[in-house]
């Protein structure tokens, strides 16, 4: 990673632990950070275990990247960071996010969880902030660690000691089931098992969501905001950090690094397989293509009209569709733990029709949604309003019809 992205880069056992690293190193207790409301609920909880608050920006409706120019000027003026999401590989303005930054002089963090290898006019992505996380689990496929790239060298030292102080100790236990796991999920889908395999994860522990977005738990974490940005977040955010990856600061044993080498050493074949499914799924009647070369992709989001309905006859066909961010995150959280963003709809708009597209099943992906005669979503208005329910904390209710329902997320509202 050092020689892909000629910066420094430390090695973690996780994204979302990387991701807590940078902010606790760059970021003061009580600032204000620029984000994406359509991003996975842990890195908004990693947020807040920090100690910050995040401030959700307005989106682009067609790839879900930030919309700089729609940021008001007294939004800028009060944060103390910038984070970008790049979802699903598509890269957000770093340039001119980087620009603000410099201006406001304030540090821009990237997340590139989804973006390795995704490039802006010819810069990869991870190169234009003071620092930078990345997933290994993700592209790579290497189903653990992260690392955390940054651009002065003189900060290994101390990032090292503090995250050394955040790791917990190896299990023998969990580095055994790692190393079987890739071989009992081959197992499980020829046998057919998929559904019983994942209850019998879900029993075990390593599978907590229900349902898209994780339960908020308003009160418990309000309780757990008292330590937040203290040498005990993350003991009191555990429940929230640790959604689907119970090990994600665990020390990593041989078997966790000797995989990952493997992969890593793989990537760029992993890249090119990514890009050229990318090209097919961009061709397609549900893509908006953008400007430029091709990007490896993680995920090509298709916009459809009724997103559950394709979710479930790709399903049909054992095509499991996952990275779903909805509702956004302003309207999931509410104003005690966010700020909302100013121009919402665009962010409502792509996180209900966005249908994240695996690239390296492209050509049955895209077979599935032309036999069921998928429709494409309908264009984006100002004023688009999804019929989603929302957050706990009082947010304005996206849809009247629903807004006496119980809270999808297990918290009452009325």
């Amino acid at each position: 990673m050092r020689e892909r992205l000629g910066r420094d880069c430390l090695y973690v056992p996780s994204c979302r632990l990387a991701m807590y690293l940078a902010l606790r190193h760059w970021c003061r207790p009580g600032g204000r950070v620029l984000m994406s409301p359509v991003n996975d609920d842990v890195i908004f909880f990693v947020v807040l275990a920090a100690g910050l608050r995040p401030v959700q920006a307005p989106l682009r409706p067609e790839d879900g990247s930030i919309d700089v120019a729609a940021v008001p000027e007294s939004v800028w003026h009060g944060l103390s960071a910038v984070l970008t999401v790049n979802l699903y590989g598509n890269p957000d303005p770093a340039p001119e996010l980087r620009s603000r930054c410099h201006l406001l002089g304030i540090p821009l963090i990237e997340d590139v969880a989804h973006a390795l290898g995704s490039e802006v006019e010819g810069r990869l992505v991870g190169t234009f902030g003071e620092a930078s996380v990345f997933s290994l689990s993700k592209l790579p496929d290497a189903g653990t660690g992260g690392v955390l790239a940054f651009a002065d060298p003189a900060l290994r030292r101390p990032l090292e000691r503090a995250r050394d102080e955040l790791l917990g100790p190896g299990s023998p236990v969990s580095e055994l089931a790692y190393g079987v796991r890739p071989y009992a999920e081959a197992g499980v889908r020829g046998l057919r098992l998929t559904a019983a395999a994942r209850a019998a994860v879900r029993l075990l522990g390593l599978l907590d969501r229900t349902d898209i977005r994780q339960s908020l738990r308003v009160g418990e974490l309000r309780r757990a905001m008292t330590a937040a940005g203290s040498p005990q977040a993350l003991v009191d955010f555990d429940s929230w950090i640790r959604v689907d990856m119970h090990d994600y600061r665990m020390r990593p044993g041989g078997v966790r690094l000797r995989r990952t080498e493997r992969k890593m050493a793989r990537l760029d074949d992993r890249l090119a397989a990514h890009r050229a499914g990318t090209a097919k799924l961009l061709a397609s009647r549900w893509a908006v293509p953008r400007p430029g070369p091709v990007q490896p992709l993680f995920r090509v989001p298709l916009l459809v009209a009724d997103r559950d309905a394709a979710i479930a006859l790709l399903a049909a066909e054992r095509i499991v569709t996952g990275y779903l961010y909805d509702p956004p995150l302003d309207d999931y959280a509410g104003e005690w733990f966010t700020d909302a963003s100013p121009s919402p709809d665009a962010a409502r708009y792509f996180a209900r029709h966005a249908l994240p597209a695996d690239p390296l099943k492209a050509e049955r992906i895209l077979a599935v949604l032309e036999r069921g005669a998928v429709a494409p979503a309908p264009p984006f208005t100002t004023g688009t309003r999804p019929g989603r329910r929302t957050g706990a904390a009082g947010a304005p209710a996206v849809d009247e019809t629903v807004r006496l329902r119980a809270h999808p997320y297990g918290e009452p509202r009325v």
